[in-house]
């Protein structure tokens, strides 16, 4: 009796043992965004809104990945319309079962439109290097630094997480803080719903 409970026992917890966590470069998501622009001498504001990205695993190590964002402000009475895209690819080197280095490169473009003021926009490019580990099923981490140029010159950190209901639905944020140029420094915050596949 004590040699079948011991299988038994064995074989319950057989598959918790053998899966492992890993991340997944197939996904969709959507959420609220915050922007904060601080610019030295003037002050800052906040821009509210949306973002909506996605990653596609290509082969064993690479993933492809774009994000389109919309926020905007009417603090002042004018209506402010801050828009940024980007699109990249990226490589996932192993360095465990759950933990990913991570390099990417990215094309950016951003602009701003001001009601009865005109718009301006900006291009330039993204390049990062970070860590994504899963903890476990249900929790992921990761960190990035990245250098914006181009039109852009400055370096930013972002740090984030997700927490996984079942293996396709989870909820993400995020926070990145930076130097988008000289002078202009930039806070986004995200929390969105992640579908993976």
């Amino acid at each position: 009796m004590k040699k079948q409970f011991a299988l038994a026992l064995a074989l319950a917890t057989l598959p918790f043992a053998a899966f492992a966590a890993e991340p997944n470069y197939t996904y969709v998501e959507g959420g609220f965004a915050r922007l904060n622009l601080d610019l030295d001498g003037v002050g800052d504001v906040d821009f509210d809104g949306f973002q909506v990205r996605g990653s596609v695993e290509a082969g064993k190590d690479f993933h492809f990945f774009g994000s389109y964002g919309s926020t905007s402000n009417d603090d002042a009475g004018i209506d402010v319309d801050f828009d940024e895209l980007q699109v990249g690819v990226g490589y996932h080197y192993p360095l465990s079962d759950s933990t990913d280095l991570l390099a990417e490169v990215g094309y950016i473009k951003q602009e701003i439109d001001a009601e009865t003021v005109g718009d301006a926009d900006a291009d330039g490019y993204r390049a990062s290097v970070g860590f994504r580990s899963a903890f476990n099923d249900h929790f992921e981490g990761y960190v990035k630094g990245s250098y914006n140029g181009g039109d852009f010159d400055g370096f930013s950190g972002l740090i984030g997480a997700q927490v996984k209901f079942n293996q396709t639905w989870g909820l993400v944020g995020e926070i990145e803080a930076g130097e988008m140029d000289d002078g202009l420094d930039a806070t986004k915050y995200l929390i969105g719903v992640r579908a993976s596949f």
